[in-house]
């Protein structure tokens, strides 16, 4: 798939999110059934896509930017339209649920994931839009510690992101949430020391993360009243728990090497899995082609490549986080082909 328009394809996440909240009944559940049901089906009968994209043509196009930015109201208007309509709308409690998960899904595969790449940028206006996402999520401080903490610690026991050999995804979860949080205050911690401030100030980004996600809610609460309240809260963490089942599936089991000087061996394409079964690269805009991504973290999502010494999964993101949610399934599927690695 090298046509330009391709990625327009990740636009079906956000129309069947709205498709959720105009029909009801069973369409409440649509982007659930999208990206849980339909995509990892298409996957199982569509091999893996090596193909590079065509980098030199691609990577200072806007066209593929401006994708991302309109990501930005389109998050937003989805958000706020949810909340106006479980909250006015006599909705039946299985509508609510549906309509909750396919927000969730949303804030995890659109907001949180375009706010990952929109983070790595160097723009100023383009971090911005990446804490707006973030704030959808109440995850602001994964920017913080994403890009200058797991990057940095990934494959090592110092990174909370990294899944460990024979660790179930229900005990990485909550190490991860908590691990990510602390890291990104103590990462604001020693800045504000180096620079001689006081670790409580406005100048501390975790101050003003915790700042800004207290009016958020606060916000949210007075609009739309407990309802609202609860609504966004359980599309949040449902948002997040995506986001943590994707850090689960990208670097479980890999290791860096320490080496005898007390640093860890730098960042190879053997240290992220990476994944080319084309619908879920295109609709997570490249981001399953996660091995280059670490290997050269400043590459725009249409620039990065197939790399031939990346750990390959035997499925999609879609089906391998479904896969993960089963231990014993996830460990018979995947600590085979570590062991092949590691020999």
């Amino acid at each position: 798939m090298n046509s330009n328009y391709k990625y327009l394809i990740a636009y079906s996440l956000p129309v069947a999110t709205f498709l959720s909240i105009y029909y009801h009944g069973f369409w409440s559940f649509s982007t659930l059934i999208e990206a849980f049901v339909i995509i990892p089906i298409l996957e199982l009968f569509l091999p893996p896509d090596k193909n590079e994209n065509d980098t030199n043509k691609s990577k200072n196009s806007r066209f593929y930017d401006i994708l991302l930015y309109i990501m930005v109201p389109v998050q937003y208007s989805l958000l706020l339209y949810f909340l106006q309509t479980i909250t006015t709308q006599n909705l039946q409690t299985y509508e609510i649920i549906g309509m909750t998960l396919s927000m969730g899904i949303q804030c995890g595969a659109i907001g949180i994931n375009v706010a990952h790449e929109l983070g790595h940028r160097k723009n100023a206006f383009e971090r911005i839009l990446a804490k707006a996402l973030l704030l959808s999520s109440l995850y602001m401080h994964f920017i913080i510690e994403h890009n200058r903490g797991h990057h940095r610690n990934v494959a090592t026991p110092n990174d909370p992101a990294t899944a460990r050999f024979g660790e179930p995804i229900y005990s990485f979860w909550p190490r991860s949430i908590a691990g990510t949080f602390i890291s990104a205050w103590q990462i604001e911690e020693a800045l504000q020391l180096k620079k001689n401030r006081l670790v409580f100030n406005l100048k501390n980004q975790m101050i003003q993360v915790v700042l800004i996600e207290f009016f958020f809610l606060s916000f949210i609460y007075l609009a739309f009243g407990v309802k609202g309240f609860a609504g966004f809260l359980a599309a949040s963490f449902i948002g997040i728990l995506l986001l943590e089942t994707v850090n689960y599936i990208e670097h479980y089991g890999l290791k860096r090497t320490l080496k005898e000087d007390g640093n860890y061996e730098r960042v190879q394409p053997w240290h992220s899995w990476n994944s080319d079964f084309p619908i879920g690269r295109i609709v997570l805009f490249e981001l399953t082609r996660h091995s280059d991504h670490h290997y050269k973290a400043s590459k725009k999502y249409q620039s990065l490549t197939h790399l031939p010494d990346s750990p390959q999964l035997p499925a999609g993101y879609p089906g391998m986080m479904l896969l993960s949610l089963i231990p014993p399934l996830w460990f018979k599927t995947v600590n085979p082909l570590l062991q092949k690695l590691n020999r």
